[in-house]
């Protein structure tokens, strides 16, 4: 919880390993918001509030584009991280859904909007 805190993204708070991954894509919950696909699961028992990043090759061939996206998505979470309930944990995967590359202020307002759309989620 003290990461959420702090406006760092540290190794700790990224999703590695096929067992998260796989837990999270057949028992999580998938959303929309603006040019992002999101899917969640809460508790996820590692303690911290978990993220991983996806580009679709399909969309970008260039590998440039598509670790732009990723910087710009990972940078918009770290800032806005701390709007997360507290509570129990989340595992988030972001995954980018437009054929054109989104300036940084819709990605960030996209991100924003998912995190609102997953804190209503976990109040109900």
């Amino acid at each position: 919880m003290e990461s959420r805190l702090r406006n760092t993204f540290s190794k700790k708070e990224r999703i590695c390993g096929k067992k998260d991954i796989s837990r999270l894509l057949s028992e999580g919950r998938f959303g929309n918001s603006g040019c992002l696909r999101y899917c969640f699961i809460r508790d996820n028992g590692a303690g911290c509030d978990r993220i991983m990043v996806s580009v679709p090759k399909k969309l970008f061939k260039r590998a440039i584009r598509r670790n732009l996206l990723k910087r710009r998505i990972r940078e918009s979470y770290r800032l806005n991280k701390k709007d997360l309930a507290t509570g129990t944990p989340v595992d988030i995967m972001f995954v980018y859904g437009s054929r054109e590359i989104s300036g940084f202020n819709e990605i960030c307002s996209s991100v924003r909007q998912a995190i609102s759309q997953i804190n209503r989620a976990g109040s109900k």
